[in-house]
């Protein structure tokens, strides 16, 4: 099983580095599977617009939803994420299929056994190695979620790139 992921302590970095990781594997030809999210800084600089792509060259989906000013609850609107949960399973069933799966957080829905997380397993299961950005509120949950399988990859793009290769290049 290949499973590594990634943290970052800058805001925005770990979806910056797996979108530049997302599209420098399309250059060398490795096929991938996923999302990968893109934050937009909202008017008052506090709260952002999350969008996720779907890989390779999916749609691109609002993940966030306004609760309201002063609201504290989460942003996340499930059935959004939902969708492009949906919209991965059915890449994963492609043809040519996808030799690497990008997530672009391991976070609280994947913690509580949501999101992502089916599809993860589902990938490993079907050999594809899997790349995945985790938060430090989160890091405890994927830890054990990965059963000590995982590999905490240097938040780097040529490390990654160099880790994809190998993993990809291995037989499942």
């Amino acid at each position: 099983m290949q499973l590594a992921y990634v943290m970052t302590a800058e805001r925005g970095a770990t979806d910056r580095l797996l979108t530049a990781l997302a599209e420098r594997l399309a250059e060398k030809g490795i096929r991938t599977a996923g999302i990968v999210q893109t934050n937009t800084e909202c008017y008052d600089n506090k709260l952002c617009d999350m969008d996720v792509r779907v890989l390779p060259e999916g749609e691109t989906i609002r993940i966030s939803q306004s609760l309201g000013e002063g609201a504290r609850g989460c942003r996340l609107n499930p059935d959004a994420l939902e969708r492009a949960v949906g919209l991965v399973t059915a890449a994963l069933d492609s043809t040519p299929a996808p030799q690497v799966l990008i997530v672009n957080k391991f976070g609280k829905h994947e913690a509580d056994g949501r999101g992502m997380r089916p599809i993860i397993g589902e990938a490993l299961a079907m050999g594809l190695p899997v790349v995945s950005g985790v938060n430090r509120m989160n890091v405890a949950a994927f830890e054990g979620f990965a059963e000590g399988t995982a590999t905490e990859a240097e938040p780097d793009l040529d490390a990654l790139v160099a880790w994809v290769e190998a993993a990809v290049s291995e037989p499942a």
